[in-house]
C-alpha cells in the first residue's frame, strides 16, 4: 500500500471539488478566484513586465496613518517637519 499523507489528501479533496464547482473551466475559476482577490482586503502587488524601462518598488502605505511611506515631503508639503538643528553638547569650565 503507497504512503498517504493526510493534509495533501485533504488538499486534493477540497481542490477537485473546487474545480468541480466551476465544471473543471479555468476561466470560470479565473474569474473566480479574481472576485475574492478584489474582496478579500489584502493587498495585491501588480504585475510589472520585465521589460518594463523604469521600475519603480510599489507604493506602500501605513493603513494607521493612511501615509505613503516611499514618497519624500517637500519644503511646502504640510506633512513635512521641520526641525531645528541640534545644538552642540554643553562644555564645562576648565574642561
Amino acid at each position: 500500500m503507497a504512503w498517504s499523507d493526510p493534509i495533501v489528501d485533504e488538499v486534493r479533496r477540497v481542490r477537485e471539488a473546487y474545480a468541480a464547482r466551476f465544471q473543471y473551466d479555468l476561466r470560470s475559476i479565473a474569474r473566480d478566484l479574481k472576485t475574492k482577490e478584489k474582496c478579500g482586503g489584502r493587498p495585491v502587488v501588480p504585475y510589472v513586465a520585465s521589460g518594463e524601462a523604469e521600475r519603480k518598488p510599489p507604493q506602500t502605505t501605513n493603513k494607521a496613518n493612511d501615509i505613503v511611506l516611499d514618497s519624500k515631503p517637500t519644503k511646502g508639503d504640510s506633512t513635512l517637519i521641520e526641525t531645528s538643528p541640534t545644538p552642540p553638547p554643553a562644555t564645562t569650565p576648565g574642561g
